[in-house]
């Protein structure tokens, strides 16, 4: 097998791949890949924003590649976003999950699964009520007559019957064991993880197992689950990261895949509402929503969905945001966020905007747009700064929106 380590967004390597596998990644669109054009049988590689692994396998298994994603910021600050994002109010932090001794995201991603579900079903697995419809030789629950007519023709037996089972086989034990279950699959796991994991498994072992293509079953949360909560959350990130598909000629792609862009925006967004909503934010009367779609035309032909829109006491729009990760140019910031964002404050009729970056040549700047009485500001945040510093920056940018005029 060969292996193959990137950085995100760092400068293209050059690897020597069979086409068909060159081919794969490039239709992938996980990495830029282009044929070089020098040298026969080589491609240059660049990742882009996703981190993680994928294996790429020709047909029959004769050969597999797998390419490895580093993030650029330290695993241990990329769990403090994530975790964050998850769950403001209970966010984990190192002690909690020891991702710190792995260098990798894929091994400390494991490890802080299997910790989470240790810890959520270390008292036992949840028990609820399940709705179950099934024939039955007696009368349990109710009899559905629609069906024992359609199915049954009149017959007395068996009986078609409905009611709610109280079980361990429910929407939570199935989504801890999915995430189990699909980690155990993954290449790159430790050892000793990898020991825990199937423990983990041999615990949810009378849990139904998700079939691939099935739907992630929902689940609320409730007072009864709540000690489920973090490991639910972070179950759904490894089930929504992972992906099994076919490529060009039948190849067979495979792994777990982490958008750094949408870590970072949702990292941002929930960062500015519990700024608004906490303590540490001295503006209470406000609203925020997030994704909150607007149309930018009268005729409502062109939909758009800002990251953060701030709203008034009386719900008029008062400042919008919109997380953007990626490193500004050493000229500045890409033209086509400020005509995005000169878009957002027309459309809603607001003075200013925000572009908010993970990384920029200075702390914040502001354009004044030309005959339009707009003004778009960009905040630079510094993702290698511990938490406190972290969210203490976001409370500035939230203090500068909470004083902006509303309409």
């Amino acid at each position: 097998m060969q292996s193959i380590e990137l950085v995100e967004h760092a400068p293209a390597a050059r690897f020597a791949l069979p086409d068909a596998v060159g081919r794969a990644l490039a239709a992938s669109e996980i990495v830029d890949a282009t044929l070089d054009p020098h040298i026969p049988g080589h491609w240059s590689l660049r990742a882009r924003s996703k981190v993680g692994v994928m294996t790429v396998t020709t047909p029959g298994g004769d050969m597999s590649v797998t390419v490895r994603v580093a993030p650029k910021v330290p695993i241990v600050r990329l769990f403090f976003l994530l975790g964050y994002s998850l769950g403001p109010r209970e966010y984990w932090r190192d002690g909690d999950v020891g991702v710190a001794e792995h260098r990798d995201l894929l091994p400390a991603l494991a490890h802080a699964v299997e910790r989470r579900v240790d810890r959520a079903v270390r008292q036992g697995l949840l028990q609820g009520y399940r709705a179950t419809e099934e024939s039955a030789l007696v009368v349990r629950g109710r009899i559905r007559e629609a069906e024992q007519i359609r199915q049954r023709f009149g017959a007395m037996l068996p009986i078609e019957v409905a009611y709610d089972e109280f079980t361990i086989d429910i929407a939570e034990n199935r989504i801890l064991r999915a995430a189990v279950e699909r980690l155990l699959r993954l290449p790159g796991i430790p050892r000793d993880v990898r020991r825990r994991l199937l423990h983990q498994r041999a615990r949810l072992t009378d849990v139904t197992s998700l079939r691939s293509g099935q739907p992630i079953p929902d689940w609320r949360p409730t007072r009864l689950n709540f000690r489920y909560y973090q490991a639910l959350r972070l179950a759904r990130v490894i089930l929504d990261g992972s992906s099994t598909e076919h490529g060009p000629g039948d190849l067979r792609t495979d792994g777990f895949l982490f958008d750094m862009n949408k870590l970072f925006e949702d990292f941002v967004t929930t960062a500015l509402q519990e700024s608004f909503q906490d303590r540490r934010g001295p503006f209470g009367s406000h609203t925020t929503r997030l994704q909150d779609p607007h149309y930018l035309d009268e005729a409502a032909a062109i939909r758009m969905k800002p990251d953060f829109v701030l709203y008034g006491p009386d719900g008029t729009p008062c400042a919008v945001v919109d997380a953007k990760y990626k490193a500004e140019r050493p000229r500045g910031y890409p033209g086509a966020d400020l005509y995005q964002m000169l878009a957002y404050c027309t459309a809603l009729g607001l003075p200013e905007g925000h572009l908010v970056y993970a990384k920029g040549n200075a702390p914040h700047t502001a354009h004044q747009v030309r005959h339009a009485g707009i003004v778009i500001h960009q905040h630079a945040l510094d993702l290698n700064q511990e938490p406190p510093g972290l969210l203490k920056d976001i409370d500035k940018v939230a203090t500068q929106l909470a004083n902006t005029p509303c309409g």
